[in-house]
């Protein structure tokens, strides 16, 4: 196909550089357009702050980090569940902060990187709209584009640390060599998308749907079905080398230290000790039912919270897709039903068409597997972008005849996805560009001196401060997404470090209130020290010291009206502005053995775990993974609080004064009574659990 680059060559005019530069770049619309995204991703990075989200603390930092350094041998459950997850793709981002560069500039070259997918998206437009007309043609890729970028999730990434725009990358330049190879099969072109495809599965293994999704585009191949087997055989082959040769470092690793290469991800086939054999299942985002599948393409279009997100993500352009491709069927039918001519381009466009009925075809495929497994917006990116070259090539498609229409619909989906960006999506909170590096972080001279095991606690893991610290000091979370017992496996492995490290082992808890003034005391200092009993140590609160993180927090808090006990003078009529500390505090204090707690914390636990057990087994969709470790807040004079957290439907239930409660800790809302503690633990009870749309419910059953 004749690059639709070289379709209006102009020779550049005599004058400065700068004019130049001008004229080269209006006689090449493909550098005009790869340049106009690189700057608006770059600006909306600028615009968003430095991002220092969750995950990137939690475990984006840390996960770079321990691909360029062997923590196997120290730290445990460092990062969470997270902690052994593929880290490769996370390197860029902690080599780039560890070069000391300030903030804006690592993010600006993160943000070019990421704007690559926009590039990709259209060259994709570019080589499905049907037609011969090379001005349509960069016309439709630029409008893909410009729809891709229209994308809430997307946007939210530039210039952060997640990874998911750049996997997307990948996937989505094997599916432009899969779309390329249905113009013209190419066995190279089928080697390289296997291999990109089975590596970037292997980084992430959520990107194995579009793997899988993408043997579609093998279907629509303009050969004979040998010839068909024999590419596929290839591409298959070119996958699992990919898959392997990115896999293979990592999971020897795994394998090795827990007996699972994939762990802790299958570890119902592998069965390490170490970890629930259930599977692990997000069902956060996954529908409950055909119907809530088949209405969401239209709930994605809502300005409301999880949905494909835990922000509002409002995009229109799943609905307007199956709205075009209803309308494109239906004018089929009709021209069929009536038996009149179909109108058609040009035979040069046959490739193009056949490219965007696989394209379509093979998106159907992959949005069908990813409801089915995760319906998380953040593993859909290159499948969003991939909707946005659909929906633009339907809308030429439909209007191609008449191209007033065609500019009239384009604008009008551009004006409806411009007001719900501005007015519907929710954005990350930034913190604030201040010419210093990504994480400033100040530590104690004792810390950086001497290695010690820090054991965190909390429900962030803050392992992004590990690269700071003491060479050879080791981290475990013990109560982070997976908390750690002192039975089983686990137990034993912590305890195996608290004896390496013996006199140097020290609690870190991060201060969550948004204080102004520097905190020394140890937060909640009673739960520390319930979760240390049971492997028999408590906190010194007579020796600590804070380790500081500098602009880690946005300056300001918004809160309703009357919701502080101090007066503040309101804004907008609506909520307060007050101002909250930038800095984040990780008090640390030493750790010291305390014996005999242990075994009086263990007896007061039976009764509250064996009433834990009983309500999972009655409701095992719900609580998942089953049997995780249980925590305990209060002493035996004010009474405890147990309670047990469920990462894979993010519930935790809770007992307090006797009393049993199912608590949504992502989603909020009213905590569901699961009745009595002395109830259950004389009998099971019958339990009626339900799923109504993103929300998990249960009550007792109560016989008519």
């Amino acid at each position: 196909m004749t690059s639709p680059e070289h379709s209006s060559h102009v020779p550049p005019r005599r004058g400065s550089a700068l004019q130049a530069l001008g004229g080269a770049l209006v006689a090449r619309p493909r550098a005009c357009v790869y340049l106009a995204c690189t700057l608006l991703a770059v600006l909306a990075s600028y615009l968003l702050g430095k991002e220092m989200m969750w995950d990137t603390l939690d475990y984006h930092f840390y996960a770079g980090f321990s691909a360029l350094h062997d923590r196997f041998g120290q730290d445990y459950f460092a990062a969470g569940v997270q902690s052994y997850l593929n880290p490769y793709i996370y390197v860029p981002f902690y080599a780039l902060v560890m070069t000391g560069l300030p903030a804006l500039c690592v993010a600006s070259i993160l943000a070019v990187a990421q704007s690559a997918i926009l590039w990709i998206t259209y060259e994709m437009a570019v080589a499905v709209i049907p037609g011969v007309d090379c001005r349509s043609r960069i016309a439709a890729g630029v409008c893909a584009a410009l729809l891709a970028l229209a994308n809430p999730i997307l946007i939210n990434q530039l210039g952060s640390s997640y990874a998911d725009i750049t996997t997307a990358e990948i996937v989505l330049a094997a599916w432009l060599l899969l779309i390329r190879s249905v113009h013209s099969p190419s066995a190279t072109r089928f080697a390289c998308a296997g291999l990109l495809l089975g590596a970037v599965s292997a980084l992430k293994l959520t990107n194995s749907v579009h793997a899988l999704s993408a043997l579609v585009l093998l279907l629509f191949l303009p050969t004979r079905w040998p010839g068909k087997l024999r590419y596929g055989l290839g591409f298959a082959a070119a996958m699992g080398i990919g898959f392997l040769v990115v896999a293979a470092p990592w999971a020897m690793q795994l394998q090795r230290h827990f007996g699972n290469p994939l762990f802790p991800l299958f570890n119902g086939i592998f069965r390490s000790p170490q970890f629930p054999t259930t599977p692990i299942l997000d069902y956060r985002y996954v529908p409950d039912s055909i119907r809530e599948a088949l209405w969401r393409p239209f709930k994605l279009a809502a300005p409301v919270t999880f949905v494909d997100d835990e922000y509002a993500a409002p995009d229109l352009r799943y609905a307007l897709l199956l709205m075009l491709a209803l309308v494109v069927l239906l004018r089929y039918g009709w021209s069929r039903l009536r038996g009149a001519a179909i109108e058609t381009a040009p035979a040069e466009g046959a490739p193009a068409r056949r490219g965007l009925t696989a394209l379509g075809c093979a998106f159907l495929v992959d949005w069908t597997l990813w409801l089915s497994v995760s319906g998380n917006g953040r593993y859909f990116i290159a499948m969003a972008c991939v909707a946005a070259v659909l929906a633009v090539g339907l809308a030429f498609r439909l209007l191609r005849a008449r191209p007033k229409a065609l500019g009239y619909v384009l604008a009008l989906i551009f004006v409806l996805q411009g007001l719900q960006l501005t007015f519907g999506a929710t954005y990350r909170l930034p913190a604030a560009w201040d010419g210093g590096p990504w994480f400033d972080v100040s530590i104690p001279r004792a810390l950086q001196r001497e290695p010690a095991l820090f054991l965190t606690i909390g429900e962030e893991s803050n392992s992004f401060v590990a690269p700071f610290l003491a060479s050879g000091s080791a981290f475990v979370n013990l109560e982070g997404d997976y908390v750690l017992g002192p039975d089983g496996a686990n137990g034993a492995h912590v305890e195996a470090l608290i004896h390496r490290y013996s006199n140097h082992i020290r609690v870190a808890v991060l201060e969550s209130e948004f204080t102004l003034a520097l905190r020394h005391g140890l937060p909640d200092a009673a739960h520390v020290d319930d979760t240390l009993a049971p492997f028999g140590l408590r906190a010194d609160s007579g020796d600590c010291s804070t380790i500081i993180i500098h602009d880690v927090r946005h300056r300001w808090r918004k809160v309703l009206p009357g919701t502080l006990p101090i007066s503040i003078p309101q804004l907008n009529g609506r909520s307060l502005r007050i101002p909250v500390s930038p800095d984040g505090y990780l008090v640390v204090c030493r750790a010291v053995s305390t014996p005999g707690v242990a075994p009086a914390l263990a007896q007061a636990e039976h009764v509250p775990n064996l009433v834990l057990d009983r309500i999972e087994d009655a409701c095992p969709r719900l609580f998942q993974p089953p049997r995780p470790a249980t925590e305990v807040y209060g002493d035996s004079h004010k009474g405890y609080r147990w309670i047990r957290k469920y990462p894979g439907t993010n519930l935790a239930t809770f007992i307090v004064n006797g009393s049993i409660k199912l608590v949504d800790g992502a989603r909020g809302g009213r905590p569901d009574d699961l009745g009595t503690e002395s109830d259950w633990a004389r009998a099971p009870l019958p339990l009626v659990c339900s799923r109504h749309g993103e929300l998990y419910h249960a009550k007792l059953f109560s016989a008519p």
